[in-house]
């Protein structure tokens, strides 16, 4: 088949690169074509190899938008958005594609598409929803009902919260989010033996609410029984969380086991980051990630590094594949506690993590994620 990628997202970080990787990579390696189609002035952070194509309607980014402005830049988003769905809609009824993929939907793309012709496309259009709420379900399912006599208009959910959720669309299918890989980086999966000492990694966007200073202080009142070291990597998009990040960079910097980087990684940079270490602290929670897909859980079994995770991130997964340990969000004593455990007990586990990271890898491997795209288009 020929896939149309409709790519909107303004200023598309690693998530976003990663994720149309996987759809350019192993939508091709599965003998498909795939072509970008992007907003006018949109300029792509990483080189795809493939065909891109601007069609009308720039962009619209919500960042640093706060009240009216937010509501006005929302309303000329919706309007240039209807621009690129007429676009598309012209471009299918001319045939150069078979199948057109919103790689990052919401429920909103649906209202929206109420407006525009495409609703009654020749082709396939697909809209990939990175996870949702059970009121955004609610909204999915009354927006999606629009489309009941549109048997073009289907609808992809991943989560690994499929039970949680009341999704009803016929035109909708539900599936597991895909790993992400080291793609560009030669990397052998390695968890470290004997005396070598193990490194915990923290990774992501640096911001206040998440509470670094509480997990350091969790990781320094640890007793551990083998070595163990601890990198920190933050990004920061406002001057007063990189003058925060600083601050506490400073205020632990005499800690021989701890190393910052405040800086962002992308790419092959990215890859390198998460490929030096040897398991991944996930310490921060969030409601949201009992339904969406926590990235960092998805490079976890991408790179076969076991977890140590809030227990409202992703809990299917450390029910379904012992790869790590988990304690109460929020709960520092308890985060102590764990990470003393991951520690302690990791030379006991280790083959064990290794057994079930390969499993967990193969199970939501993107191959499978592309294999589940193509059924949907060609349902």
């Amino acid at each position: 088949m020929r896939f149309a990628i409709m790519e909107c997202v303004v200023t598309p970080g690693g998530h976003e690169i990663d994720f149309d990787r996987i759809l350019v990579e192993e939508l091709t390696a599965l003998g498909h074509t795939v072509e970008f189609y992007v907003p006018e002035g949109h300029e792509f952070k990483w080189n795809y190899g493939v065909p891109v194509h601007h069609i009308p309607g720039t962009g619209v980014s919500y960042r640093g938008a706060h009240g009216l402005r937010k509501l006005l830049l929302s309303a000329r988003r919706e309007w240039h958005r209807q621009k690129w769905y007429r676009a598309m809609y012209e471009h299918a009824c001319q045939g150069v594609f078979d199948a057109i993929i919103f790689p990052s939907a919401t429920y909103r793309y649906l209202r929206a598409l109420k407006l525009s012709n495409l609703k009654n496309s020749p082709v396939p259009v697909l809209f990939l929803i990175h996870g949702v709420t059970p009121k955004e379900a609610e909204k999915l399912n009354h927006e999606a009902a629009a489309f009941v006599e549109q048997g073009n208009i289907r609808i992809g959910v991943q989560t690994f919260a499929k039970d949680k959720l009341d999704l009803k669309s016929k035109h909708l299918r539900i599936y597991g989010p895909p790993n992400y890989l080291p793609r560009d980086i030669e990397y052998t999966p390695h968890l470290p033996e004997g005396d070598e000492p193990l490194t915990i990694g923290f990774f992501g966007q640096y911001r206040r609410e998440k509470n670094l200073e509480a997990f350091l202080e969790a990781f320094i009142a640890g007793h551990y029984t083998r070595p163990v070291k601890l990198f920190v990597q933050g990004a920061t998009q406002t001057a007063e969380d990189g003058a925060d990040f600083d601050r506490i960079i400073k205020k632990y910097s005499n800690h021989a086991n701890i190393d910052f980087l405040h800086k962002p990684l992308i790419g092959i940079d990215w890859q390198k980051g998460l490929a030096s270490v040897d398991a991944l602290a996930i310490p921060y929670g969030n409601e949201r990630y009992l339904y969406h897909t926590s990235a960092l859980i998805s490079n976890a079994m991408g790179y076969q590094k076991p977890v140590i995770v809030a227990d409202n991130v992703n809990p299917e997964i450390l029910a379904t594949y012992d790869i790590g340990v988990s304690f109460k969000n929020g709960d520092m004593a308890d985060l102590k506690t764990s990470l003393e455990k991951f520690v302690n007990q990791y030379d006991g586990n280790k083959v064990r993590y290794e057994q079930e990271l390969e499993r967990a890898y193969c199970d939501y491997s993107p191959t499978r994620l592309a294999k589940n795209i193509a059924a949907l288009a060609q349902m």
